[in-house]
């Protein structure tokens, strides 16, 4: 058996990553040495309870944790780079440009008194360096786009793209010229999240759209800047069923459009049957389960995640769905040794001594439990 560790690719890996929070009761212990790895171009699901940790981890990867939090220990490394050791400056241009996150509820993060599109436009306005090559870019494949409609070559258009090619090789573009392949660019990406209408939704505001809409555009907004590693966070938890669908696909496809690797929280196991190709189970801040989504489905090996997937009703099984014995332990106040032992069937007199370590015990499927040596 070996420790944890990757194949292909890796575009972020999470190491030894513990947060606590200071309250006035006391530290909560929130997260307790997180372990994980997304690679390249995948998306891998992080589910458990609510309060297990997943968005504080997103939040520490990103550096939003609120001014309580405190980062003891860990790295978290995005293609090469430490995000936790950088400066604030550094790390809000990486935010700009490198991951993205998008949240649960969008109304709660979009501005109300501002269009839509004006919402997007200013990520481009804030650093306009850093997305003139592919503001060009996208127009350039406007124009081919236009012309192979026409099934014939456009003598303005032609003009306009020799001046923007000229205007690739300096990376400067004017104030206007700025604004208008600005525009161009959030409406294509508008178009490409398939919201109807783009060139209105661009000047509507918020409480104009729908949730579903809505939920849209903030994705919309996380794309423009063509994120290596995108963190959607409960994304689909506030629309209905049929929205939920329609969400996920459009992940799924955009994914392979703008080459990006997917931290999809949740708690549904449906999603991350639906969209992930793997997943990471967290309980108590600690990861500890990740296999593919078929594998863990198939053989869950932590008594935890074996627990989590007997309790999930089924239309095919008319035995009683069994739930976990016990609660979710307070953070303040965490159990010694494994988090889980005291609500674990399988306890034994090592689980509350010592804390297991993440173990590979089968080809990709990694789990932190003594009973499999960990």
């Amino acid at each position: 058996m070996r420790k944890v560790g990757s194949e292909g690719e890796t575009i972020l890996a999470v190491n030894d990553l513990k947060v606590i929070f200071h309250t006035y009761a006391g530290d909560v212990k929130a997260l307790d040495g997180v372990e994980l790895f997304v690679r390249k171009g995948e998306v891998l699901g992080l589910v458990g309870e609510s309060g297990c940790g997943k968005s504080v981890t997103a939040l520490a990867i990103v550096g939003l944790l609120p001014p309580n939090a405190e980062i003891v220990s860990g790295k978290a490394v995005l293609d090469g780079t430490d995000l936790l050791g950088m400066g604030e400056e550094k790390l809000r241009l990486t935010r700009l440009k490198d991951v993205a996150i998008v949240f649960q509820d969008p109304m709660t993060y979009l501005n109300p008194v501002l269009t839509i599109g004006l919402q997007i436009t200013e990520i481009v306005a804030s650093q306009p360096d850093l997305f003139i090559p592919e503001l060009i870019k996208n127009r350039l494949d406007e124009i081919s786009t236009i012309e192979k409609a026409k099934g014939e070559l456009v003598p303005k258009l032609q003009v306009e793209r020799e001046k923007l090619r000229a205007k690739s090789q300096t990376n400067r573009l004017g104030n206007e010229e700025l604004t208008r392949l600005t525009r161009l660019y959030a409406t294509s990406i508008l178009k490409s999240v398939r919201l109807p209408e783009p060139e209105k939704v661009f000047k509507m505001y918020p409480f104009e759209l729908s949730g579903g809409m809505r939920q849209r555009a903030m994705i919309a907004m996380a794309l423009i800047r063509r994120p290596k590693l995108l963190l959607a966070d409960e994304i689909t938890t506030a629309l209905d069923v049929t929205v939920q669908a329609q969400a996920l696909q459009l992940l799924q496809q955009l994914k392979e459009v703008i080459d990006t690797s997917v931290l999809l929280i949740t708690h549904d196991l449906a999603v991350v049957a639906e969209v992930c190709d793997r997943v990471a189970v967290m309980y108590a801040g600690n990861v500890v389960e990740v296999a593919d989504v078929k594998e863990l489905f198939r053989n869950p090996m932590h008594p935890y995640t074996q627990g989590l997937l007997a309790s999930v009703p089924r239309v095919d099984l008319v035995a009683e769905q069994k739930s976990i014995q016990g609660s979710v332990p307070d953070l303040m106040f965490p159990p010694s040794g494994c988090r889980f032992h005291p609500r674990c069937p399988r306890v034994f007199e090592k689980c509350p001594v010592a804390k297991p370590t993440l173990i590979e015990v089968s080809p990709g499927h990694l789990v932190s439990c003594f009973l499999f040596g960990g």
